[in-house]
């Protein structure tokens, strides 16, 4: 795996964003270039805020809990998905293209609806508990013991943070409606 070296602080940053808004009929599609000067332990959320809060107040993107644990800052970062979150800065090159994850809604910019497409994944997978067959359940019985190795293969599959990075990366699933990839897991 390649990396890319750690780069001194204090660079000026071009990131480059494609913006769009869907819901006004005049929106083109097109990339905007925002330097940004870099520092310490800046993460590309923090990046993106200082673009909204200094250079233009109608930039959109997603974000809730900072911290890699929601997944709503889900994007593509120099044609890769990522959360922004946790993409630190300094671990990419001074300029920095940014896109919306593709195979959701765009709501706008950077901001995507990964839950629209994540419930019709559930529906169609019918990934809840069916009540066919609850009447024979006894909720006051112990639950058996789990082996650690089954109960390791399930903690993993439950780290899905929804974030919609695997849906992005995958192009079976941009391809197929159908497809649910590795969220679907």
């Amino acid at each position: 795996m390649n990396q890319i070296p750690v780069r001194q602080v204090g660079r000026t940053l071009q990131i480059e964003i494609l913006r769009h808004n869907p819901y006004d009929p005049a929106s083109k599609p097109r990339l905007q270039t925002f330097e940004v000067e870099e520092a310490d332990a800046m993460t590309l959320f923090i990046a993106l805020s200082e673009i909204r809060e200094q250079q233009d107040p109608s930039l959109q993107f997603d974000f809730v809990c900072r911290a890699g644990i929601c997944g709503s800052c889900g994007m593509i970062i120099n044609g890769r998905p990522g959360l922004a979150c946790r993409t630190l800065t300094r671990n990419l090159p001074q300029r920095i293209t940014l896109a919306p994850l593709p195979a959701f809604e765009l709501i706008g910019d950077l901001s995507v609806n990964t839950g629209k497409w994540m419930r019709g994944m559930s529906e169609r997978l019918e990934t809840w508990v069916h009540s066919q067959g609850l009447e024979r359940l006894d909720l006051d019985a112990l639950e058996p013991a789990m082996e650690p190795e089954l109960a390791e293969q399930l903690y993993e599959l439950e780290r899905c943070i929804e974030c919609g990075c695997c849906v992005a990366a995958c192009g079976t699933a941009q391809m197929r409606e159908d497809f649910v990839g590795a969220v679907g897991l």
